[in-house]
């Protein structure tokens, strides 16, 4: 079933690249069959948990289980993975064999590539496929942390973009992808990450501030918002 079957899915062009925004936070590429999804901080939970915070040990689960959902409607031939794909290199160590054996099914009859993260700077004990510092597929190239300047056809993750509208004279927050149309950074996919406005200063020199636009995600979709329409918290 298409995940965004109450509206049509939108298209972004990306240095002439055609990708699919998915409300879940996947972006798919069909050109190339290959699924990307950033920050999924698998066992964060059990991070936070072994520092003495009482928190619910499920967030490996939760986000592996969204993630399957995203696979199963795309079918991908290849999944890359914008880093920060771990909480830490200790997760490996930690993941319940129940969320191990249902990633060594989501990776079963496909290529799937990993990137570097700054939490997860090498592969986890365990830990099937394959690591990559950054990675560039026809045109694009995929890393974990966007460069400062200099940057066509980067996609990248780290920043965990979030944007807020006002509608019907009420604020609206939303995790989202933004763009210019030269990079764009993915939102953070797993379940215990939150989001950093697109306004924030992190973001300064990223990108065009005239073509910039967030795609918002929504339960019916995705709704790309431009950028004189943006508020900070």
């Amino acid at each position: 079933m298409d995940p965004q079957a109450d509206r049509p899915v939108p298209a972004l062009n990306v240095a002439g690249a055609v990708l699919m925004p998915d409300r879940t936070g996947v972006l798919w590429w069909p050109a190339e069959k290959l699924l990307l999804v950033a920050d999924l901080h698998l066992e964060k939970g059990s991070s936070i948990a072994g520092r003495g915070a009482l928190i619910p040990p499920y967030d490996t689960a939760a986000t592996l289980q969204r993630l399957a959902g995203a696979i199963d409607t795309y079918r991908p031939s290849t999944v890359v993975s914008l880093g920060d794909n771990f909480h830490d290199t200790g997760a490996g160590d930690r993941i319940a064999g129940s969320d191990r054996a249902a990633l060594d099914a989501l990776q079963r009859g496909r290529d799937w590539l990993w990137i570097a993260g700054n939490h997860d700077p090498s592969p986890p004990a365990g830990i099937s496929g394959d690591w990559f510092a950054e990675l560039a597929v026809g045109g694009l190239v995929f890393r974990h942390e966007p460069l400062p300047a200099g940057a066509d056809g980067e996609i990248a993750g780290h920043l965990h973009p979030a944007a807020r509208v006002r509608l019907q004279g009420r604020g609206m927050r939303r995790r989202c992808f933004v763009s210019d149309g030269r990079r764009l950074i993915m939102p953070a996919f797993g379940a215990f990450t939150g989001g950093l406005n697109v306004l924030d200063e992190a973001y300064a020199g990223l990108f065009d501030r005239a073509d910039v636009t967030a795609w918002m995600l929504a339960k019916t979709g995705v709704y790309p918002v431009a950028g004189r329409k943006l508020l900070p918290d």
